[in-house]
């Protein structure tokens, strides 16, 4: 049986209803935009580890609220939770080369380019958690 890899990630809007999107630096999906997050370290809670990814990919401070869903994504178990930003400046930072606030516009634009990770926008949409603006 294959390991399985727990991660998370963090559904986050700005006051514009714009959804926070990162460029991954590294494999999987280098150069492709996805949610921000990463692997939950030994003994870290989803909680915990959402706060610490944000911080590290995006410079943002957030507060985990809301599970949203789960995706497999290889060896990947990713638990995706809604968040709000409680402080800090946007920057991309650690695992990601670039990161903003995509409108509802530019996240079908990245779509249709073929630069978001596999499956982000559908399941966004299953989920109702695209960008409101």
């Amino acid at each position: 049986m294959a390991i399985r890899v727990p991660c998370v990630g963090g559904i986050v809007f700005d006051d514009q209803g714009r959804l926070l999107l990162i460029q991954r630096g590294h494999d999987p999906g280098r150069g492709l935009w996805s949610l921000p997050g990463g692997r939950v370290e030994q003994g870290e809670t989803d909680t915990e580890a959402v706060v610490r990814e944000l911080r590290e990919e995006t410079g943002l401070d957030v507060t985990p609220h809301t599970f949203v869903g789960m995706v497999a994504r290889g060896p990947y178990d990713i638990r995706d939770y809604e968040c709000t930003v409680a402080a800090g400046t946007l920057t991309a930072g650690d695992d990601a080369d670039d990161a903003r606030w995509v409108d509802s516009a530019e996240l079908v634009e990245l779509d249709a380019s073929g630069l978001l990770v596999d499956l982000l926008f559908i399941t966004l949409r299953d989920w109702g958690a695209l960008p409101r603006a």
